[in-house]
């Protein structure tokens, strides 16, 4: 599963996304990695599939444990990468 949410997550790179409370942002990848514009925290694809056990979800709570939760979120619920399958 990974890989095909890691592609469309690859694909939308660039692109605004939006957080809970409204912050946008985009990110950009370099080795396997986003890279935020509106922090200097990084997302690696491990801790992409780390929280892909997670999915849906209602809120940050279940992501407080990896880096960047907010972004995770607003990411894998955003419905370009989550498309039907969640």
């Amino acid at each position: 599963m990974i890989e095909e949410i890691w592609e469309r997550i690859r694909s939308c790179e660039g692109e605004t996304f939006k957080q809970i409370k409204g912050g946008e942002f985009y990110y950009t990848i370099k080795s396997n990695q986003l890279h935020l514009s509106r922090t200097n925290r990084i997302i690696s694809k491990g801790i992409i599939e780390q929280a892909l056990v997670h999915v849906p979800f209602e809120n940050t709570v279940p992501l407080q444990n990896l880096q960047a939760p907010s972004y995770i979120f607003a990411i894998l619920m955003d419905k370009r990468i989550r498309k039907n399958d969640w």
